[in-house]
């Protein structure tokens, strides 16, 4: 067994926790406590009661997710709410949110861990939100077409191509969950291609026009990286074991 707050502690640390500006709401870090001891470490994407099932069912006393519980404050702890805090509360789970500090992270973050998969040498950074740059720029393979090879190898479910951009791309950007924000950032960071989650329908239109190769990979699947790797590492440094919850969302 180990203690929650050594737990915590070294979390903290190791994502920059108080370096790291996330959206208003976001509340990274322990967001529900148990008893104060840890047997074993769970990872999630979101913060849902089907993933705290699980994870209690698995004996998980301690669950990473990348979706937090709280986004806006404060909420009233009734209905869906109560069920959650109530199922937390009854199985002794621990849940600690990380959500921009695990895009944004050089060696356990999601973008970071996609490009590691990939086996795409990080560049550059884009995408600034209040002084942290949250968006990856890497080298390219060979080939567009080796790029997408690459692509279906990581995420085997599938994703949605739009390729109107560069055959023979230079650089690739990578920005985990949601491309609203990136995309029209590319041409301005000198890259035409992005790997990202998911995207909306105007972004067709703007590929066209702007000559853009967009690759929509799903939000949840681009997002399992970082918590999975945060989880590993708190694994091997408190010798203690480790699951990941799967809810193989598909979106």
């Amino acid at each position: 067994m180990v203690d929650l707050s050594d737990i915590v502690s070294f979390c903290d640390k190791r994502v920059r926790k108080t370096e790291i500006a996330d959206f208003p709401g976001a509340d990274n870090g322990l967001q529900v406590a148990n008893n104060g001891t840890i047997t074993k470490i769970g990872a999630s994407v979101d913060a849902g009661l089907i993933p705290f099932q699980k994870a209690i069912a698995a004996k998980v006393d301690f669950l990473i997710v990348h979706h937090g519980l709280f986004w806006t404050s404060p909420i009233p702890i009734t209905q869906i709410n109560y069920q959650k805090i109530k199922t937390l509360i009854e199985g002794n789970l621990a849940v600690y949110s990380c959500h921009l500090p695990l895009d944004s992270h050089p060696e356990i973050g999601n973008n970071a861990s996609i490009a590691k998969a990939l086996n795409l040498k990080q560049l550059d950074w884009f995408l600034p939100y209040q002084g942290t740059n949250i968006g990856l720029i890497t080298e390219a393979p060979e080939s567009r077409e080796a790029l997408v090879l690459k692509l279906k190898t990581l995420f085997p479910k599938g994703f949605t191509s739009i390729e109107y951009g560069s055959t023979t791309p230079k650089k690739i950007a990578i920005c985990s969950g949601s491309g609203n924000s990136a995309v029209g950032e590319l041409l301005k960071a000198g890259v035409d291609t992005l790997i990202t989650g998911e995207l909306r329908q105007n972004h067709f239109n703007i590929a066209q026009e702007q000559r853009l190769n967009l690759y929509a990979c799903g939000h949840y699947a681009t997002e399992v990286f970082g918590a999975q790797a945060l989880a590993e590492e708190i694994s091997k440094q408190f010798n203690l074991p480790y699951e990941f919850i799967h809810t193989h969302c598909p979106l």
